[in-house]
């Protein structure tokens, strides 16, 4: 088996213990959907920058890492358009009155008073161009790390008979495993694309991906979700 980004983090032991796990199930359902969490400005900035610089702006920027798998998250959301399965966009909510969840974030200070700053604020949860949502995809707000809590996803979910979600998006430790545990509550087939998703931190960011891969999801390479996609739409998927 390939080496996966978490294995450098892992014991011997653990190693060992893995490779005596045994998947249970099929990965992939009947009816697929595409959730995209929290790839607005406030984690990619304007540009690519090494993240020590980044977060002199922007303080919840992931760095390169965001715009490393831009094209990935690009790649699945054609690919989904072209399956036409539901592609459902997460994003904060501003303004609601709902105090703030993440206040404890533990991010670099930067002048809030200057007009720049305050622009950038003023844009921090707008959805990236480059995935941006297209007629009749759904964009829900949140105010809670899950993209379930306080949003009328799963109602969406159920309406169109979805049993699959596909994820992508930030962060790796926060957000996405937030919501891939409650989508795993809520029995949905949990599917994590390694390359779509990103962290500001290297080993969060792995060993998240360790943990949803052992308990909650299956996190796959892209090439895998993209020919899952391929066989869907053509009728070739069998389910389970």
């Amino acid at each position: 088996m390939a080496e996966r980004v978490w294995d450098k983090f892992l014991s011997e032991q653990d190693l060992a213990h893995v490779k005596l796990s045994d998947h249970q199930g099929g990965r992939y359902g009947n009816r697929p959907a595409l959730l995209l969490i929290d790839l607005y400005r406030w984690v990619f900035g304007d540009k690519s920058q090494p993240l020590l610089e980044a977060v002199q702006e922007w303080p919840g920027s992931c760095g390169p890492a965001a715009w490393e798998s831009l094209p990935y998250i690009q790649s699945l959301l054609a690919a989904a358009r072209e399956a036409s399965i539901p592609v459902i966009h997460l994003t904060g909510l501003e303004g609601s009155g709902v105090p703030a969840w993440n206040i404890h974030h533990k991010l670099p200070k930067v002048d809030e008073d200057t007009p720049e700053a305050k622009d950038r604020r003023r844009r921090r949860y707008d959805i990236v161009s480059e995935v941006a949502p297209i007629l009749g995809e759904a964009v829900l707000y949140k105010t809670a790390p899950s993209a379930f809590w306080g949003t009328p996803l799963v109602g969406h979910l159920t309406a169109l008979g979805v049993d699959t979600i596909i994820t992508v998006g930030e962060s790796t430790s926060g957000c996405v495993r937030a919501s891939v545990v409650d989508g795993c509550t809520y029995r949905y087939k949990m599917i994590v694309v390694e390359e779509g998703v990103f962290d500001r931190h290297e080993a969060s960011h792995a060993i998240n991906l360790f943990d949803m891969d052992q308990k909650y999801a299956d996190v796959v390479p892209l090439q895998e979700v993209e020919e899952y996609l391929r066989a869907w739409k053509d009728g070739a998927y069998a389910g389970v």
